[in-house]
């Protein structure tokens, strides 16, 4: 069946997880992406209102994070449209420990819509589908702070929880927050991926400074190395984020995806056997 529902960011890491989940229920969500139809774009408000036109329930997420300038602006100006236009409730992710999210988060919460936000600690699929897949492929990591602790989770729970409260209206006005099970380092984590891929993989701790000078020369565009630079530097070393919450289970039922379940079930798909030409 068609449905009122929004998916913005609905081809991104989680936005597509949370249309797949729909879809398993039923459920047809319109997809708010550049190359959707009717289109959704950040970056250009004359997209919006089509968009949003007729939709009752939205997941937003915004790329690349809350944190970053102009991304305050954005979620204003987007749930003041959505009040306008009769959207009844908005599910917002959002990222533990980044103040510039909280305030993002407080625009949703005292918007007068009904609203659940999902704050999430850091992917495990950043390891497969992001930044640190590149040098895993390599063999060569080198990362720093590799002994900070942090709880991954798993994009597949956070798509999971995002859906239930979407269409569920019990965890209105609640702020759920995803992590994994179990606190683990970079070192560790790199550990589990060489183990279950079978891969002989190199770790080098660094100092943040080498870490950024690393990416420039690999000419990462700007805004992503101040991004990085912001995360590691503010993000992994809030205490907020070294904490294993078991929200997961309270909404879902069941114990959030280790970090090791995901690296054997990742493995299996070869992402990190490839040959980097």
């Amino acid at each position: 069946m068609n449905s009122n529902i929004l998916v913005i960011g609905g081809t991104g890491k989680t936005g597509r997880r949370v249309v797949e989940q729909l879809k398993n229920k039923g459920i047809e969500p319109r997809i708010g992406s550049r190359n959707a139809s009717p289109s959704f774009d950040w970056d250009d408000k004359n997209t919006w209102v089509n968009a949003l036109a007729g939709i009752e329930r939205m997941y937003v997420t915004y790329y690349p994070d809350l944190a970053v300038p102009g991304a305050k602006e954005a979620i204003e100006s987007l749930t003041y449209l959505a009040k306008d236009l009769g959207v009844k409730k908005m599910v917002l992710l959002s990222g533990k420990g980044e103040s510039e999210a909280e305030a993002c988060e407080n625009i949703v919460i005292n918007s007068g819509i009904d609203y659940t936000i999902v704050r999430a600690s850091w992917f495990n699929q950043n390891w497969s589908e992001s930044f640190f897949l590149q040098p895993i492929l390599s063999g060569e990591v080198a990362l720093p702070m590799s002994d900070v602790l942090i709880p991954f989770v798993d994009a597949n729970d956070i798509a999971e929880v995002a859906a239930t409260v979407l269409l569920e209206d019990s965890y209105n006005g609640e702020i759920i927050e995803v992590t994994g099970p179990e606190l683990i380092t970079f070192k560790d984590a790199v550990r589990f991926i060489s183990k279950t891929s079978n891969r002989s993989l190199n770790f080098y701790d660094i100092s943040l400074e080498q870490y950024i000078q690393e990416m420039k020369q690999l000419q990462v565009p700007g805004d992503m190395v101040w991004l990085i630079e912001y995360l590691f530097s503010h993000v992994l070393t809030n205490p907020k984020n070294q904490l294993v919450v078991n929200d997961i289970e309270r909404v879902l039922g069941r114990k959030a995806k280790s970090f090791s379940e995901y690296a054997h079930e990742t493995a299996k798909t070869g992402i990190w056997n490839q040959v980097i030409a």
